[in-house]
């Protein structure tokens, strides 16, 4: 659904490893024509892995776009083009945290900033884990940290700053909410 509204094009201003950068032309439905910078994004998939004592395995990772570390649930883009998100999403556990799920359950698709990007997120639950060798590809990756939390201190976490990504906030809520876990 439109609303009546019709992309005629995009104009690549820029095309980098990741993302591309596009000026977008468009049409009202009262046939006015405006343009939008878009940011095009293949998407990227999470896991909140899940332990059987009720705890989740987070990664501390810097982030360039901040200049900082944050705290998160595993997560890598879609760089695998067709690859089916739950594929995606098995390879980026073990790739980061050496885990890998017996049961992958889908808590989410989402849009992360619908205002600039086509970037959509799969957000899953994974239970049953099993230890596989890492295989930390970027250089980023190859210097985060693994830490565990029990899930039921994530409302202080987020409450305290501790957490602010969003798509961790999203998966870990959610996983709560599916396990009846805190009240949410």
């Amino acid at each position: 659904m439109t609303g009546g509204f019709r992309h005629l094009a995009d104009e690549v201003i820029h095309r980098g490893y990741i993302i591309t950068l596009a000026s977008g032309s468009f049409e009202a439905p009262d046939g006015t024509r405006f343009q939008r910078d878009i940011v095009r994004h293949p998407g990227a998939v999470s896991v909140v892995p899940l332990h059987d004592d009720g705890t989740v395995t987070l990664v501390r990772q810097y982030r360039a776009a901040l200049d900082c570390e944050l705290l998160e649930i595993p997560a890598g883009k879609r760089d695998v083009e067709g690859e089916p998100t739950e594929l995606t999403a098995s390879r980026e556990l073990a790739e980061e945290v050496g885990f890998r799920a017996g049961r992958l359950e889908l808590l989410a698709e989402f849009v992360n900033s619908a205002g600039f990007t086509d970037e959509r997120s799969w957000v899953y639950l994974g239970r049953d884990l099993e230890s596989v060798p890492l295989d930390r590809q970027g250089i980023e990756e190859q210097h985060l940290r693994v830490e565990r939390f029990p899930l039921a201190e994530v409302p202080a976490m987020i409450a305290d700053g501790r957490l602010i990504d969003a798509k961790s906030i999203i998966g870990l809520t959610l996983a709560m909410q599916r396990l009846g876990v805190g009240g949410v």
